[in-house]
């Protein structure tokens, strides 16, 4: 177990900014930053990072949380494994406590997958360094593709043995579960024997974003036609290839740094470009390019430039990706090499200058890479140039914003010689038919739909949870501030001789809520009041950083939540949309009055409702009906100091 002096040293070193900055772009926004939400689509940003309270929120997804809770949802991180990944990342050493059978145990399948993963990471690649046959064969393979041992390193590339199953014969000697080694794909296993499933391959590990080892990709060695040339891990609980690109990890703070992302096939296009100082480079590892792969660049860059080696062929089955990375809002464009070339081959003969200056000065628009690329065939035939400019304005129709539409179709028809009017028109039929579409979809779905399905029923509000979260923000974002309360009075009394009293804010919480002996019913809430009473009670100024950073997740969140609620605004700019915002320590006073009198009724009501169940239960109710007059007339007080009517 993590002993708890390096868990606060990972919490004081780590920079959520910085953390966050390797998955997200982060654009800064007053003392905030603000980004694309990593959980949701969205095409304004709703994403939230405040460098001085060290917290985060997506307001579109509602998750919040510190530089721990974020690595648990967007990594599926547990605590200790988030905790591990900060020490690495900020070069802490890690002091541990020895843990007990039960806390083994307790280790979650996806962590016990994660592991075997790194010990075959770990395994493949010391064999390829350091076993005679990896180092005769894999070794020789990666090192005749002209890869460097730095490169080989930085990769973790490796060699299976070319045996059933010396892979899962090592890991189960070192004590890993078969199960997992099936479940991960690394080891198959049918009625009568188990065997590696990449054996005699070199290998590419495939890491997260985070740079954990997620599967791999084996190439074989072998010129026989009935094997694979190439063999991926398995769809599992921690590898999905469609939500995966190959070099991710080694290309983000690249991608972020250049705002730009060079997109291409294969493993090797990856490493080579590595090596010739060109890192902001991922593969689609030789599947078709999905939507959750462009956004995973995305939360990096706006703008992917897609690499084709010279086969016409090869090209045309990729134009699809252009379409998808347009209808993410992204920025697309295409580059291709010399025939006979392809990234690879292309980054080994040349120099670092020269691929860079190939790569600026050779990317071509999408509309101009479509003509350029179809034209040839259609220019002397007028049915087939028709069909090209449907194309390209279908391509142009997949752009969420109507400017650059505008923009594109006007380049379009100057390309093809064409009236703009003939472009706009065949655009906005495409978005009649679109929205005649997703009309009639809407109206099967509404129409599939059972009856009871579709009567609404109104949520009922938990105004107990609702007064008793009220106060817990008023705590922690003005529990250390002063404030002139009223002397509140039964008798109606002027203006002039209102009476008032200074006082801290959560010492009135506190002496209002035990005059009352009210108590939190909601248990986060309870132990967050029990913990801000303590520290004002130890004449100490209430901090949050104890919540923000506390062990137990759901807290740490409620809290990040409240705190990142009252930053919402800043997203929407009210002061450049000359819309007032209110003064918040100008009714603080009032506000905390509000939120402990409307805490009151609320509980007088379920005391209310109690005592009337009681009534038609007993015979003799005289003394509880006198009970219900006394609370009735609170209750009466209560709405008159809250200027409401019953």
């Amino acid at each position: 177990m993590i002993s708890r002096s390096t868990i606060d040293l990972v919490f004081e070193t780590a920079r959520l900014e910085e953390v966050i900055g390797e998955f997200v772009q982060l654009k800064k926004s007053g003392s905030n930053f603000k980004g694309l939400s990593p959980f949701s689509e969205e095409k304004s940003p709703s994403f939230m990072v405040s460098p001085v309270k060290q917290i985060w929120k997506d307001f579109s997804s509602g998750k919040g949380g510190n530089v721990i809770s974020f690595l648990m949802e967007h990594e599926k991180y547990t605590y200790p494994e988030a905790i591990r990944h900060l020490a690495r990342k900020y070069n802490i050493d890690i002091e541990e406590t020895e843990q007990s059978d039960e806390q083994k145990e307790q280790a979650s399948e996806k962590e016990s997958m994660f592991l075997v993963s790194e010990f075959a990471r770990d395994y493949f690649h010391d064999i390829l360094l350091n076993n005679e046959k990896g180092k005769a064969i894999g070794l020789s393979y990666f090192k005749e593709r002209g890869f460097t041992e730095k490169t080989i390193k930085k990769f973790e590339l490796g060699y299976g043995l070319d045996q059933w199953s010396a892979f899962t014969d090592a890991a189960l000697s070192k004590g890993y579960d078969k199960k997992y080694l099936e479940k991960t794909g690394l080891t198959i296993v049918n009625e009568t024997k188990q065997f590696d499933r990449f054996k005699g391959r070199v290998l590419f590990p495939i890491h997260s974003m985070s740079g954990r080892v997620l599967g791999f990709g084996g190439r074989s060695l072998t010129n026989e036609k009935k094997t694979a040339k190439y063999l991926n891990s398995p769809d599992s609980d921690i590898y999905h290839k469609s939500f995966v690109l190959y070099g991710i990890y080694h290309a983000k703070q690249a991608i972020a740094k250049e705002d730009n992302c060079f997109l291409v096939e294969g493993y090797t296009d990856v490493i080579s470009f590595n090596q010739n100082g060109v890192e902001n480079v991922v593969a689609s590892s030789g599947t078709a390019l999905t939507s959750d792969q462009i956004r995973l660049v995305r939360r990096l860059t706006q703008n992917i430039t897609i690499l084709f080696d010279g086969d016409a062929a090869g090209i045309r089955a990729s134009l699809r990706g252009i379409d998808l990375i347009l209808e993410q809002g992204m920025n697309v464009k295409v580059l291709t090499f010399p025939e006979g070339d392809d990234p690879d081959s292309f980054s080994k003969r040349v120099s670092t200058d020269e691929l860079k200056d190939y790569l600026k000065n050779n990317a071509q628009d999408f509309i101009n890479f479509k003509v350029s690329l179809l034209m040839e065939d259609a220019k002397k035939d007028p049915v087939k140039k028709a069909d090209l400019i449907r194309e390209i304005v279908v391509s142009i129709s997949k752009i969420p914003d109507r400017i650059q539409q505008e923009v594109y179709l006007q380049e379009c028809a100057r390309i093809m010689n064409i009236s703009e009017n003939v472009l706009f028109n065949e655009l906005a039929q495409l978005f009649k038919k679109s929205q005649k579409e997703a009309s009639r979809k809407t109206t099967q779905e509404v129409m599939d739909e059972p009856v009871l399905q579709k009567t609404m029923q109104v949520e009922k509000i938990d105004e107990k949870f609702k007064y008793e979260k009220e106060i817990i923000k008023i705590l922690l974002l003005h529990g250390n501030k002063k404030a002139d309360f009223q002397q509140l009075s039964e008798e109606e009394v002027s203006n002039s001789k209102k009476e008032y009293y200074s006082n801290i804010v959560a010492q009135e919480v506190y002496l209002s809520l035990q005059e009352d002996e009210m108590e939190f019913t909601d248990t986060l809430f309870q132990q967050v009041y029990f913990d801000v009473i303590n520290q004002l009670n130890q004449e100490e100024p209430i901090g949050t950083d104890s919540f923000i950073n506390h062990e137990n997740i759901e807290i740490s969140s409620l809290v990040t939540n409240i705190l990142m609620d009252d930053e919402k605004h800043s997203l929407s700019n009210w002061a450049r949309k000359e819309v007032i915002v209110k003064d918040v320590d100008a009714e603080l006073a009032k506000m905390v009055t509000d939120a402990i009198f409307n805490l009151r009724r609320v509980l007088i009501d379920e005391k209310i409702a109690s005592l009337v169940v009681k009534i038609s239960q007993e015979s003799s109710n005289e003394s509880i009906l006198e009970e219900v007059v006394d609370y009735s007339e609170l209750k009466r007080k209560l709405f008159k100091h809250l200027n409401r009517v019953i």
